[in-house]
């Protein structure tokens, strides 16, 4: 049981537990993406990349090195670091646009496919099952409420830096 007193922002205890909850989740989740891309002898960026550059793929899109950067939030010059080194260890080719011959499209091979699923594939496995094992009638209101977290801390812009006392 989670003592949620130290939460100034709610009167019920049951909001104070979820939002811990998911607190709890979000260290989980970054915890578990530091081993995994250090078990693969990537950093978190690297893997953060591919993932996106896997994800545009199965959505019938382009990976464009500037969508990269701004989907990471880094530099283009940080990129194109990060495409090097990617490219090397055989995770990802550029190759030239289908229809735009000035642009660059970044896709995954067959290689970063094998690795990824030799070692996720358990983990991904997992998390169906314990997804799975949410009631039916309680999926959509957890979607909405987790689509709900993420689009307000994606809107978040920063707050004030602290002042000395």
């Amino acid at each position: 049981m989670t003592d949620a007193s130290h939460f100034w922002y709610a009167d019920d205890p049951s909001i104070a537990a979820l939002l811990e909850s998911v607190r709890r989740f979000r260290r989980a989740d970054a915890d578990m993406r530091r081993r995994v891309s250090a078990g693969m002898a990537m950093n978190v960026t690297d893997m953060q990349a591919l993932q996106y550059v896997i994800a545009t793929e199965q959505r019938g899109g382009h990976a464009l090195p500037r969508d990269i950067a701004a989907y990471l939030a880094i530099s283009t010059a940080s990129t194109t670091k990060l495409l090097d080194r990617l490219t090397a260890s055989g995770h990802l080719e550029r190759s030239t646009h289908p229809t735009d011959r000035r642009s660059v499209v970044v896709t995954s091979t067959p290689h970063a496919h094998d690795e990824i699923h030799a070692r996720l594939s358990r983990m991904h496995q997992a998390m169906a099952e314990i997804a799975a094992a949410v009631p039916d009638e309680a999926r959509p209101a957890l979607t909405a409420f987790l689509d709900a977290m993420s689009a307000h801390l994606d809107s978040e812009t920063g707050v004030e830096p602290l002042t000395p006392a």
